[in-house]
């Protein structure tokens, strides 16, 4: 990770942050052992102090530290922000017939949630075993854990695997829970980036928005919204609208910003974005489980093809889906979060639970990218990055701006007239235009001064025919410059269109208009 070519690649792509998978010391199973294979990810904790000696490019014990320490130094000193994943949800003793190494065997009553037969475990999280937050040991272990991670290791902030896990109390999940309490009272852990992924696999485990104020989520809800749109489901614009201007339905109360929606539509677990487009069904043949493990219910569509294909209109199609989901994601309100390698149109075969594959089934293959989609996709990043109208800070209020009667945002049918409220109803639309006002940002920039930007005029088609939209009026901009054509491979200026004027929007596409 610090070495010069890799920072350099992240910084041609435009990546503020990276987020890493565990790096705390971690155990693999004995299952996983006993069939030849490992536990590639990490999510499986036994020492939250100490960086796993296997990411160590010397191989040696206590080097490690030293290692990670330059490595976030260098990538501070390139402008890009560590992110922790921490498992501080279980450890990798298992249940009751894993190995006894730490925990269990200091005090098992008290670092486990025990069941009401104290011989066995409650699992809440899949894997065992669950720490008992609710004791004031486990909750300091942890809060020791965090601090030493940001005051000693210069971490910018953690992503909380299974976050629901921490804040359960009795059985439920409390937003008033000892672990957020004690969160939001340490002056240093929370002022770093806190980010949940906001569920776990018990009762009422699924808590996406309901997180308190100061933390983001990863946004589960706008990663199937967006899923099920692209591969033409029905009833989707009203909530798609929602997960586009950053999920204000789950952040907007309690004191949130639309950076509380951590926008992504593939993650380390689950299809890659490539997978996504190529696969119906999942292929997890190599996990030695019959194909039983992962999910099942993915809202990926092959495009007419399961798997690799030498049709070259289901991989035209194919490319223009992850185009698509791409601009859909860079577009959007929140912080969009990419997986690395989908912008390589890296592929893991079908397999939509490597966690277990250490080998290039998983690995980043750097002999067969797709120069093409990367350079789509570095283009799209800088472009986000140039205009603040697709980052506000600030929800939009759907209100005129003073001195041009125009809305921050305005949402347009087919015929450049406005939406009503029962348009939102109708479960066989798939398009829908969007106007976004580059003069009511309502933010100002660390000088001072009030943040402006052109007008856009976003067109989404996920209907499986070409839909005619007309351009809004002069009142929205005299002229509008087509920059983005998910058709194309390209992002760039397309040529100008009088305001009024007719387009045609391809079946399965996005076209992004500027004013002039």
């Amino acid at each position: 990770m610090a070495h010069p070519v890799a920072i350099n690649y992240l910084k041609e792509l435009g990546i503020t942050a990276v987020e890493l998978l565990p790096i705390h010391h971690f155990l693999t199973d004995r299952h996983l052992k006993d069939k030849g294979l490992t536990n590639y990810w990490g999510y499986n904790s036994i020492g939250f102090f100490a960086p796993d000696v296997r990411y160590s490019a010397s191989g040696t014990h206590g080097e490690q530290v030293m290692e990670f320490k330059k490595m976030v130094k260098a990538l501070h000193d390139a402008g890009i922000e560590v992110i922790l994943d921490v498992v501080y949800n279980h450890t990798g003793e298992g249940n009751e017939m894993g190995p006894t190494l730490s925990f269990r065997g200091i005090d098992n009553a008290s670092y486990y949630r025990l069941a009401e037969d104290p011989r066995y475990y409650m699992d809440f999280t899949g894997t065992g075993n669950t720490l008992n937050t609710r004791q004031p040991n486990v909750l300091r272990l942890i809060m020791d854990s965090l601090r030493y991670w940001v005051e000693e290791m210069h971490v910018d902030g953690f992503r909380f695997d299974l976050a629901s896990a921490l804040a359960r109390e009795l059985h439920e999940v409390d937003k008033l829970s000892s672990f957020f309490d004690v969160i939001h009272q340490d002056p240093v852990i929370s002022q770093v980036k806190l980010i949940a992924e906001p569920w776990d696999i018990g009762e009422g485990g699924y808590q996406v928005g309901e997180f308190p104020a100061g933390w983001a989520e990863w946004n589960g809800k706008y990663r199937d919204c967006i899923r099920d749109y692209w591969i033409g489901a029905d009833s989707m614009i009203a909530e798609f609208a929602n997960r586009l201007t950053g999920s204000s339905d789950l952040y907007r109360g309690d004191n949130r910003t639309p950076s509380a929606s951590v926008n992504f539509i593939t993650a380390h677990d689950g299809f890659t974005l490539h997978d996504l487009v190529s696969y119906n069904d999942k292929h997890n043949e190599a996990n030695g489980e019959d194909n039983q493990d992962g999910e099942s219910h993915n809202r990926s569509w092959n495009c007419g093809v399961e798997g690799p294909t030498d049709d070259a209109t289901v991989n035209s199609l194919r490319q223009k889906q992850k185009r698509n989901m791409l601009v859909t994601l860079f577009l959007s309100q929140g912080v969009p979060m990419l997986v690395a390698g989908d912008e390589l149109g890296r592929t893991q075969q079908g397999n939509n639970n490597a966690y277990c594959q250490d080998n290039e089934i998983s690995w980043l293959d750097w002999t067969s990218v797709d120069g093409t989609l990367l350079d789509f996709t570095k283009k799209l990043i800088h472009f986000r990055r140039e205009h603040p109208v697709f980052c506000r800070r600030k929800w939009f209020q759907g209100i005129p701006i003073r001195g041009t009667g125009v809305e921050d945002i305005v949402w347009f049918l087919p015929d450049a007239s406005e939406m009503d409220d029962h348009h939102w109803q109708e479960d066989y639309a798939r398009s829908l235009a969007v106007f976004l006002n580059g003069q009511g940002i309502r933010s100002v920039d660390i000088a001072g001064n009030k943040i402006v930007d052109a007008n856009f005029y976003l067109l989404f088609n996920a209907h499986w025919e070409d839909v005619a939209y007309k351009l809004p009026s002069e009142i929205y901009g005299a002229s509008w410059n087509k920059i983005i054509d998910t058709n194309s491979d390209r992002i760039g200026d397309f040529g100008e269109f009088p305001a009024g004027d007719t387009v045609l929007v391809p079946s399965r596409s996005i076209l992004l208009f500027q004013s002039q």
